[in-house]
Formats: structure tokens, sequence, C-alpha cells
């Protein structure tokens, strides 16, 4: 059953259950609206908008972990993403995605992906501010940073994680893939 046997909190407080989205694609987001890799909204709505209609959603949490760099409520949230970036998907409410206050669906996401490795020069940059935080980062399923991508087949298993350096193109040929 993977992530269909998780409960999440919408936006409006309301509990949404997963397994409501049985037989879709699904790309798990953990975001933030002061980063930079914020512009990366950008390419998740384009991404949605060329496969929507295949079955791909996409899940967006925002998460104010990693820097404080999504300090707002949820509604100041989704007014920034849906009027500076126009996005459409679904946006939950804000939530950590490590520690003990993480939710379940994240410490299931954690539990069960390894870190997949930063690329090019913000990778560079990310690894020493990962490296303070988590000496052992390499080693753990903690989510490293803003921006972190979890690929879930139809079926509801994890199939991928990307994390928020690699390039949006092979985000998008991963989701092509399993469409």
């Amino acid at each position: 059953m993977g992530i269909y046997n998780y409960t999440v909190k919408a936006q409006d407080g309301s509990e949404v259950a997963l397994s409501s989205y049985k037989g879709k694609v699904l790309l798990i987001v953990n975001t933030a609206t002061g980063c930079g890799f914020t512009p990366q909204y950008t390419e998740l709505q384009e991404l949605y908008d060329a496969h929507k209609a295949d079955g791909l959603e996409i899940l967006d949490f925002p998460c104010n972990q990693f820097a404080n760099q999504a300090p707002g409520s949820d509604e100041e949230i989704h007014s920034f993403c849906t009027g500076r970036f126009g996005i459409t998907f679904p946006q939950f409410a804000k939530v950590d995605v490590n520690g003990e206050n993480a939710i379940d669906l994240y410490k299931y996401i954690t539990a069960n992906t390894t870190f997949a490795g930063f690329s090019g020069p913000m990778g560079l940059m990310l690894k020493m501010v990962v490296k303070k935080a988590d000496p052992d980062y390499k080693n753990n399923g903690n989510i490293k940073w803003n921006f972190t991508k979890i690929l879930v087949d139809r079926e509801g298993n994890i199939v991928k994680r990307f994390e928020p350096t690699e390039k949006m193109e092979e985000v998008k040929k991963q989701v092509e893939a399993i469409l």
C-alpha cells in the first residue's frame, strides 16, 4: 500500500487520505517560498500542465525547516505560489519533514529513501550547509533541503528520490517514463 496508508492535512485543515490518489503518478515535493530553488515552481507547473491529463499529481508540502525559508501562514504561502507562479497543483498545510514533529508521510519517506547526492554548483554550496547541520547526511534518509522530490508510481510505491539540485529535465524524464 505504500503511501496510500497516510492521511495529510489540506491547506484548509481538512484531512486528505492519500488513497484518494490511487492510480495516479505522484511527485511529492517539500517546498519553500524564500529559497533559491523556489523558481522550480515554474517547471513543476509546466510538468503538471503537460501531464495532469495522463494521471500526474504534484503534491506540494510547504516546509519551514530549512533556513526558515517558508515563514508565512498557509494562506500567505498559497497566495504567493498562485500569484507569482500560477500553481494549480494541490498544496497542503505547512509540515515538518524531519525530526520528531515530521508528519507520518515524511517519516515513511525518509525511512524508505536514501540521499541521492547533490550536483552542480548549488550542490557544492548545499553540501557545506547540510554537513554543518548533519555531519552524517550522506548516510541517512532525512530530507536535506527544500524542493526534494519523491516520485511515486500508480500503486503507491516510491520509485525515486530527487535532491533539489537534480535538473528538472531529469525529473521530467523519470516522471514520463512511469506515466
